[in-house]
């Protein structure tokens, strides 16, 4: 039996002002896909990403999650979302890690009360799975921005989403920090099952690590990375006929921890 689609888009218009970002776009995310969103600056990345969470209005088209229309889907619990300037705050703000990951277990029906030990035991969980278990008790602002950026992957995580979605997170990393922290997703992919939807601009990380690539230009293209090959057609209509991808194989697919990350 064919298993739902954890997101499935049909006819999707998504309109910013006047102008339409994303423009009649048909595609689906299967469970446990590990996902790239490419595509040049302006092309509708993060509008695309805003819609399919709902936090952007669409013009036209249906999104569904998990089986349910997005209108009426109530399991937001079972999304993780770090936008592109999560990690963007006052540096002395008096907050500990394992304080922002408790944050994370804060919902419309838990709000009125204090963590208990279930949440606790989630939230060291998740400082483990990140590998900042010996950050706990450091102030955030006293974190590198890797660091920082896992940081706020556990508070995503400590839900124990089945889908998460990050939103360029390596922006300003070194190439080393990047590809440990792509190694550390590919991680929560592969050995927890965790649905991986990320807006990257490293294309080389994407089909050395990743299923499938969403490539945005307006219009959405989707296709399958299969081990060793990369699809050209579907850059090219993102990125213009002009454009052409060397891909260089190395092995990338084993798992990595570093807690210096």
């Amino acid at each position: 039996m064919k298993m739902e689609p954890i997101i499935e888009v049909k006819g999707l218009t998504v309109r910013r002002g006047s102008a339409e970002a994303i423009s009649n776009s048909t595609f689906s995310i299967e469970r446990g896909d590990y996902v790239g969103v490419v595509g040049p600056n302006g092309g509708g990345k993060t509008t695309l990403v805003l819609a399919m969470l709902g936090l952007l209005p669409k013009a036209e088209g249906s999104i569904r999650i998990m089986g349910q229309e997005i209108e009426s889907f109530d399991q937001w619990e079972k999304v993780g979302y770090v936008s592109q300037f999560a990690i963007n705050f006052d540096s002395q703000f008096p907050l500990t890690v394992k304080e922002l990951v408790g944050l994370g277990r804060v919902n419309r029906r838990n709000m009125g009360r204090f963590r208990n030990k279930e949440d606790w035991a989630a939230v060291n969980e998740a400082l483990q799975l990140m590998s900042i278990s010996n950050l706990a008790d450091k102030r955030i602002g006293m974190l590198s921005g890797g660091q920082r950026q896992r940081a706020f992957v556990a508070k995503s995580l400590v839900s124990k989403p089945e889908l998460l979605v990050l939103d360029e997170p390596v922006t300003g990393f070194d190439p080393v920090t990047q590809e440990k922290f792509f190694m550390q997703l590919a991680n929560l992919n592969q050995k927890k099952g965790i649905t991986i939807l990320i807006v990257s601009h490293d294309l080389a990380a994407v089909f050395c690590r990743m299923s499938r690539v969403l490539c945005v230009n307006r219009e959405v293209h989707s296709s399958a990375i299969n081990e060793g090959t990369v699809p050209d057609d579907v850059l090219k209509r993102g990125y213009g006929e002009h454009f052409h991808f060397a891909f260089h194989q190395h092995q990338c697919k084993g798992v990595f921890i570093d807690e210096q990350l």
